[in-house]
């Protein structure tokens, strides 16, 4: 049984109450804090910055789950020097001309590297970077904005890249789910064979029930 990690969407907290729940969430023992960068042009929103990672490794000892939805990350990734090797900073597939050569940029920085395909992006285009990832995102919905409706194909292709992962003989690599991660879609995610799951506001922030309630009815989902 492979071991499952929840990383709650920061975009999803209080934005007048931040540091409060982000410190509640810490309480309750997540395993991730998952940052989504947007600049206005890879995706059609903007949300958080390098200067709040900076900020927010200063409060929390939580390991960062940073995806960047942005242009060009080569450029904005020399600025993340507070990471460490307990975080993953995790670029798009489609933002960069040379998704390898980025790749290889992060883990030189001693930070795990992760990355991510949208929902039209075929999973072929990973296997010539396998060597130079710790983590696979699957897109589940297309990304921009959370309250979006899950792709049902996304499933099934959560699965060929786990399937994709172990016959190249990189079945440590890690797979995240990103998008619509209900309690419900939970479960499928995690047949599909799902490691990390981004809970947002249909899973650990719903308000049917309290953080530790939510996480735990979480964790009982992902088989822990």
């Amino acid at each position: 049984m492979r071991k499952g990690y929840v990383s709650p969407s920061l975009m999803c907290v209080d934005l007048m109450n931040v540091q409060s729940d982000i410190e509640k969430l810490e309480k309750v023992g997540v395993d991730y804090f998952h940052v989504d960068m947007m600049d206005n042009h890879f995706v059609p929103n903007i949300t958080l910055s390098t200067d709040f990672i900076k900020a927010l490794k200063k409060i929390s000892k939580t390991p960062l789950d940073i995806h960047m939805m942005i242009e060009h990350p080569e450029q904005t990734i020399p600025e993340l020097t507070c990471c460490d090797e307990n975080d993953i900073i995790c670029i798009h597939y489609e933002s960069t001309l040379h998704p390898q050569k980025v790749l290889a940029s992060i883990r030189a920085m001693g930070v795990k590297a992760g990355i991510a395909i949208n929902p039209a992006t075929p999973v072929c285009v990973l296997e010539d970077i396998l060597p130079d990832v710790d983590m696979v995102l699957c897109m589940t919905v297309n990304p921009g904005f959370a309250g979006q409706k899950l792709i049902p194909a996304t499933l099934d292709k959560i699965t060929r890249i786990r399937k994709l992962l172990n016959e190249k003989g990189y079945s440590e690599v890690l797979i995240e789910a990103d998008g619509n991660v209900s309690f419900e879609n939970a479960v499928k995610m995690h047949a599909a064979g799902a490691d990390i799951y981004v809970a947002g506001t249909s899973s650990i922030f719903s308000k049917a029930g309290t953080l530790e309630e939510n996480l735990e009815k979480f964790r009982k989902i992902i088989g822990e």
